[in-house]
């Protein structure tokens, strides 16, 4: 514990050993000695000196780091995109770019937020300990005590720290973001918000899910890249195999003629697979689209438009 009589008689034996620069003149003008408590408000000077001192340094070497990580988040903030988000479809829309820097740049602030925080611990808890140290305390039975603490709490909280390191990673991996559309297993939906403890999400009948970060021990992303549309097509089992490929490829390759998909959802030309599946009833050809993230639904849906209206335009009927 501190008693601050055992400091004060700590501190006024450090100066008559002139310690500190007040107590060494001190002791120069008066080799004789002088009262008793000029001593004790010498040291207390040279005390207060140190700590301003320590505590002014401390607190330009926080800045600095401040500084330094500022500068390097801002960088990654502002950097290139990774191989894996890029694709011609990204890249054609001012939105889609928006939303992409949107991302980098919380990502960044999260990171550098929490990199500060640590450094001002660190450094101010040195700082902290310095100034015990000039006072005369004992570091040693402190830090045990610290230590003891430390070790309760983090049996207590690990599973928030655990959860912490998780969102750490998840951030600097950029593994998901606001806006994308992912499985983690316990949720599917569109991702709301994200921290370094909790993602939300919500789900398509608009319920909001919180999931820990440390609990999502693998994650489905739909927005990263592109997204692949599948249309199953089933003809009965008498109809002519060529002129429903031929058709297919047609109705396919008019959508991907027109600006207004091939600009902004489909990544590369629809490909006709043939024949997925054959029983004695039905065929089923397979069209495969590549489109942007999260737009395979809308492609889908527009492309079972048009081949409903191509085969009600030549005679064409589908399997039950």
């Amino acid at each position: 514990m501190f008693d601050p009589a055992e400091a004060m008689t700590v501190v006024q034996a450090q100066c008559k050993s002139g310690k500190g620069l007040t107590c060494a003149i001190l002791n120069a003008a008066f080799p004789d000695g002088v009262y008793p408590w000029v001593p004790l408000v010498a040291g207390i000077v040279d005390v207060l000196l140190t700590f301003c001192l320590i505590l002014a340094v401390a607190l330009v070497v926080r800045s600095i780091v401040h500084r330094l990580i500022t500068r390097v988040t801002l960088r990654a903030s502002e950097g290139v995109l990774p191989e894996r988000l890029r694709s011609r479809s990204l890249d054609s829309t001012e939105a889609s770019t928006a939303i992409l820097t949107e991302r980098r740049r919380q990502r960044a602030e999260t990171m550098g937020s929490v990199l500060r925080s640590l450094s001002s611990v660190v450094i101010l808890g040195t700082a902290a300990l310095m100034i015990l140290s000039n006072l005369g305390i004992e570091l040693a039975p402190l830090l045990t005590s610290v230590g003891i603490i430390g070790v309760a709490v983090g049996f207590g909280a690990q599973e928030l720290v655990k959860d912490f390191i998780a969102g750490m990673f998840m951030l600097l991996e950029d593994q998901y973001g606001v806006g994308d559309v992912i499985d983690t297993g316990v949720a599917i939906g569109t991702v709301e918000a994200v921290t370094l403890r909790v993602t939300r999400i919500r789900d398509a009948d608009g319920k909001v899910w919180y999931v820990r970060n440390g609990t999502i021990s693998r994650v489905g992303n739909e927005s990263q890249g592109w997204s692949r549309a599948v249309l199953d097509v089933p003809v009965p089992y008498e109809a002519d195999i060529s002129v429903v490929r031929e058709l297919l490829k047609d109705v396919s390759a008019a959508m991907w003629e027109e600006p207004e998909y091939r600009d902004v959802l489909l990544v590369e030309e629809p490909q006709v697979y043939g024949l997925e599946q054959i029983s004695d009833k039905a065929v089923i050809f397979r069209v495969s689209v590549k489109t942007a993230p999260a737009q395979q639904a809308e492609v889908a849906r527009e492309l079972r438009i048009r081949v409903k209206r191509a085969f009600d335009e030549k005679d064409l009927a589908f399997a039950a």
